[in-house]
């Protein structure tokens, strides 16, 4: 480990064991946080993985039965049934803290009154109806799980940043500020005994 360029002096000694201090903290510090953001990152992923594998069972219902409804009925008039949507959905998108992190908070705000299936039921079948009301079922959930996967995303990173951090001050700032230390005290005991040396020498000289 390469000592840091410094003057061997008491002054600066006592100057680095306040840093060496410091970087021990705030390496327990970093290192506590980081455990708790990956216990909360573990917590989330297993909640993403639900809602995902929930959502795409129920967006998969929806969509295999517009599929049946495009076979049975003809192909323009399904495209003109749902042409134009006669509800719509209103989201207040805002942030909320997560271990300091700003991660985004979506929630549905409101929905408009209008009918769900925006078309007459003498000009299509039941797949359709299936279809509009799954693909309306599987909103909220389609809402939980972008909020919860960009969480995801953000506390991973974050969690990278922090360990590159532990890493550094681990690997490189605390070994570097204790062999700089320990130099300095080195060179003070050298210099200790080289004073002593010459005063006693002194004192041979005035004795003789």
């Amino acid at each position: 480990m390469a000592i840091m360029n410094v003057n061997p002096t008491r002054m600066e000694m006592k100057r680095l064991q306040g840093r060496l201090k410091t970087a021990v903290r705030g390496h327990k510090l970093l290192k506590d946080k980081t455990d708790e953001m990956i216990r909360r990152f573990i917590t989330l992923a297993e909640e993403n993985k639900r809602l995902r594998i929930a959502t795409e069972k129920e967006l998969g219902q929806a969509l295999a039965a517009f599929s049946a409804a495009r076979v049975v009925t003809d192909e323009r008039v399904v495209e003109e049934a749902i042409l134009m949507p006669t509800r719509t959905v209103t989201l207040n998108c805002g942030k909320r803290k997560v271990m300091g992190i700003d991660v985004p908070a979506i929630e549905i705000a409101g929905e408009s009154s209008g009918d769900l299936y925006p078309y007459s039921f003498l000009t299509v079948t039941e797949q359709l109806d299936d279809s509009v009301r799954g693909l309306n079922a599987v909103l909220i959930n389609l809402v939980k799980l972008a909020e919860t996967e960009k969480t995801c995303n953000m506390l991973a990173d974050e969690i990278e940043k922090n360990k590159r951090r532990v890493n550094a001050l681990e690997n490189i700032m605390i070994p570097q500020l204790t062999e700089t230390i320990k130099y300095i005290k080195m060179k003070l005991d050298e210099s200790e005994r080289a004073a002593t040396v010459r005063l006693m020498k002194v004192k041979d000289i005035l004795n003789n």
